[in-house]
């Protein structure tokens, strides 16, 4: 038997800054919604890896080598296109906009749909 989809209240639109991340539980599991280049993005608390708490993890850019035309290097950037979660317990990286692993781009966390309706941020959880 499945459950049935709930529409879960995370906030107002004002509360979420860039980069802000709120912890839903549901059952045995959290999904952290983020705010993500203006848009909401909601994923399970849940490293593909070793099932870490994904969600709790540091949120930054991508960061990217910089070389010369020799191949070396030179030091390092951040590339702001591309912002990163970090899970806080091996270090896997994903693609915050999409839930993708950076080690393996058809690997990727399971997501949830997020609606806004007036100022209020919803998850639906099943």
């Amino acid at each position: 038997m499945t459950q049935a989809a709930v529409r879960v209240r995370v906030g107002s639109v004002h509360e979420f800054a860039e980069g802000h991340r709120v912890l839903v539980p549901h059952g045995r599991y959290a999904v952290g919604v983020f705010r993500v280049d203006g848009e909401f993005r909601a994923y399970r608390n849940v490293c593909l890896h070793q099932g870490g708490p994904v969600c709790e993890g540091r949120y930054f850019p991508l960061m990217t080598a910089v070389v010369d035309a020799g191949g070396r290097a030179l030091g390092e950037r951040y590339d702001e296109s591309e912002p990163h979660l970090v899970c806080p317990w091996h270090g896997w990286e994903y693609d915050l906009r999409t839930g993708e692993f950076c080690g393996d781009r058809r690997r990727r966390l399971r997501s949830y749909p997020v609606t806004v309706e007036g100022e209020d941020v919803y998850v639906v959880l099943d």
